[in-house]
């Protein structure tokens, strides 16, 4: 159970085996050259005073050595501390100082603002250039290639990833490398992965669900992965086709992407020979609308796989079967590998059918918040359940229903009303990409239902217009009061929408943003 000893088993047992792709620099890693990068990495590590157990952050985009030192600093026996690229200064400055590295791997096209938010530290920081392609710019230090030389245990620390920190400071969630582990085998054990499947990872590496199912996944059964630097709508199938790619984990905002690209230029998936290897695609991060799901499973022709997970968790917590079993749409499905249930404001389990908050218990969930000790008592119950915030009910059959975040349900006249059934509403909207109800304060109801909305290119839509939809739909109670078309939408590093910020930002969702991002 942790990264060093998995990495020493394929290498043993699959040494010229294919771990990694890299289409960009037309790179690929062995197993056996993965052993042996992890080597270096650890002795430059060594080299520069960076002690077994200390923290080490990255600020970088995806590429061969984002993922490279991703694996190498937890093989290493250190902690990674990936950064979130997307994230604004004022957090990152937050979470640089924080978290305790002493040292920042950063790519060429962040050098300048890793600078910047290490100057804010009350420490000094060493930062190492690092190109995605190429590797870090090392000290010239000398150096001893060899073994790590304490090897880390299972309960050892191997990540600290922070949450998104919609409502206060980011949290550091610890994941040992049990943790790590731990989520990588329950994709494993859902998705039934073996060393034949290869995956496209189109999410990036500062975020849970691409280190885990597309990094971690791949590399405990055996498999590979293809790591191109980013998400491209237009490069997406080629990829899958070029590198005969097996499954794909992506977030519904690329679903939508995909299928929007597909009505401009008809992709003729189902028919093409050459993706016969596909066996699904994956949905996580946040709720997959049911009828954006069913567009893309009539369109392409690819089972695609709704699933759930969280930073606390190691990402999946749930996950639809594989056919033949039949999925249920708009559900992320049942657990696998670690237990979950919904339990009511009295502490019991809630029945089938009555919403109670999530919980998550398993080898996969964090072992604490980092230097938070009243977060982790309020997340983490007695007997090792975490606490996860989220709203649903457990259907006769086990599978789970989401209704929403605890601080996030709208309260209108005392009746709790889920933004996501809003969403989905609008979603049905054939001009509707994106779309996210909030709550606002009102003097009569206390909250009322608002939302805004992306509009597909060249796709148009009126206000009123998508109100009678809400309407026709939803009646007058729940129907959005106002619905705002805007250019983009506050999201954390999941992809997830970061709705309790909307009010406050509304104004500059109209205009396009400074560094548009669509949290993938």
């Amino acid at each position: 159970m942790t990264i060093t000893a998995w990495i020493d088993h394929w290498s043993d047992k699959s040494p010229e085996r294919t771990y990694m792709i890299a289409p960009e620099s037309s790179r690929s890693v062995t197993y056996n050259e993965l052993h042996d990068y992890v080597q270096i990495i650890s002795s430059r590590l060594d080299a520069m005073g960076i002690e077994p157990g200390e923290h080490v952050a990255t600020f970088m985009d995806n590429g061969l050595w984002t993922a490279l030192l991703f694996l190498g600093v937890m093989a290493s026996g250190r902690v990674i501390v990936p950064l979130n690229v997307i994230s604004g200064d004022t957090q990152l400055e937050y979470v640089l100082d924080h978290c305790d590295a002493n040292v920042l791997f950063a790519s060429d096209k962040h050098l300048e603002r890793a600078r910047k938010i290490s100057s804010a530290a009350s420490r000094a920081i060493n930062i190492i250039p690092s190109c995605t392609d190429t590797g870090p710019q090392w000290p010239d230090e000398t150096v001893t290639a060899g073994r790590p030389s304490v090897l880390p245990e299972q309960d050892s620390p191997a990540l600290l990833i922070y949450t998104s920190g919609t409502t206060g400071k980011p949290k550091g969630a610890v994941l040992t490398h049990r943790n790590v582990i731990g989520g990588g085998l329950n994709a494993i054990e859902a998705h039934q992965l073996t060393a034949d499947d290869r995956a496209l990872c189109v999410l990036p590496l500062y975020h849970i669900n691409g280190e885990i199912v597309t990094t971690i996944a791949p590399l405990v059964s055996g498999g590979s992965v293809v790591l191109p630097h980013r998400f491209s709508a237009g490069a997406f199938w080629d990829l899958v086709m070029d590198h005969q790619c097996t499954w794909f984990s992506v977030v519904p905002t690329i679903v939508a992407y995909l299928l929007a690209a597909a009505e401009a230029e008809p992709q003729r998936i189902r028919s093409n020979p050459s993706f016969d290897r596909i066996r699904f695609g994956r949905s996580a991060s946040s709720a997959l609308p049911p009828d954006v799901h069913q567009a893309f499973e009539r369109e392409f022709g690819i089972p695609m796989i709704e699933t759930m997970g969280l930073s606390e968790t190691a990402a999946q917590i749930l996950s639809n079967p594989l056919p033949p079993t039949p999925c249920k749409y708009g559900s992320p499905g049942i657990a696998y590998r670690n237990a979950v249930k919904a339990v009511l404001e009295d502490g019991r389990d809630a029945p089938p059918g009555v919403s109670g908050e999530i919980c998550v218990r398993g080898d996969n969930v964090l072992s604490h918040y980092y230097k938070n000790p009243e977060a982790t008592e309020k997340a983490l119950t007695e007997d090792g359940w975490l606490k996860t915030g989220d709203l649903g009910y457990q259907d006769e059959d086990g599978y789970f229903f989401i209704t929403g975040r605890l601080k996030e349900l709208i309260i209108k006249g005392g009746e709790n009303i889920a933004p996501r059934e809003i969403d989905e509403t609008l979603l049905k909207h054939p001009a509707v990409l994106e779309a996210a109800a909030y709550a606002d304060d009102d003097a009569n109801y206390g909250q009322e239902v608002m939302a805004c909305v992306i509009l597909k290119p060249g796709k148009s839509a009126t206000e009123s217009e998508l109100q009678a939809l809400a309407r026709e739909e939803l009646g007058k109670f729940k129907a959005p009061k106002r619905i705002h078309i805007v250019r983009w939408l506050p999201k954390g590093p999941s992809g997830k929408v970061q709705r309790l910020r909307i009010p406050e930002v509304l104004d500059q969702l109209m205009t396009p943003p400074v560094a548009r991002s669509s949290g993938v």
